[in-house]
């Protein structure tokens, strides 16, 4: 059984965050959909919140501490990654647009990308279009069709504006499914064994 390993973002700051909700469901409902199709399914979620001190530093000095470090090449080894974040100012959080930049913008060619966001009113709603879906393009990265913005309506709510929150995040989390099938793209090369010298001489002796 083959495997799809999804890092989950989210730079909500309170606790609880809505932000944080949002991303457990569209990642619950991706796993759900993912091992119907026969998939094992690794999901890691990272706090960005947690990760403010050493995402400031990285800025300052150009290193990533050992924690920021694992998260950066959890990224990178990810098959996919859920991107959450709360609306200020009618666009994605000074947090995680910073998290973004620390990483390689190399590092996300051809990952399957699902992203969400949450605000305070449905004004903020056109972020996933205009600030979010811009950023990943930029980085080449594959997007699912439909983004999630939920706001205050849509917790608790049956029906959300004529297509409720649970309706909305399932196509979504479907979409990043069938991105996730197959090859992926996005996948970091495993790094390539060095073998000692001498069974590489042998190698070499053996063909000829």
């Amino acid at each position: 059984m083959e495997t799809r390993r999804i890092t989950v973002l989210s730079a909500g700051l309170g606790v609880p965050s809505s932000s944080r909700l949002l991303a457990d469901q569209l990642a619950a409902s991706a796993e759900r959909q993912l091992a119907a199709a026969g998939y094992d399914v690794k999901v890691d979620v990272v706090e960005l919140r947690d990760l403010a001190v050493d995402i400031a530093n990285n800025f300052v000095t150009g290193y990533a501490a050992p924690r920021l470090a694992d998260v950066i090449a959890g990224v990178e080894a990810s098959d996919g990654i859920i991107a959450v974040t709360p609306v200020f100012s009618a666009s994605f959080s000074g947090l995680f647009k910073s998290f973004i930049d620390v990483l390689d913008p190399k590092s996300l060619d051809g990952k399957a990308v699902l992203l969400g966001a949450t605000g305070g009113t449905d004004r903020h709603q056109m972020v996933l279009d205009y600030a979010m879906r811009p950023l990943f393009t930029y980085l080449r990265t594959r997007m699912a069709a439909t983004g999630v913005f939920a706001g205050p309506q849509d917790w608790g709510s049956v029906d959300g504006g004529g297509s409720s929150l649970g309706e909305r995040i399932n196509r979504a989390a479907g979409e990043f499914t069938r991105l996730l099938e197959g090859p992926q793209p996005g996948r970091k090369a495993a790094p390539m064994e060095s073998l000692p010298f001498e069974q590489l001489l042998a190698g070499i002796s053996g063909n000829r």
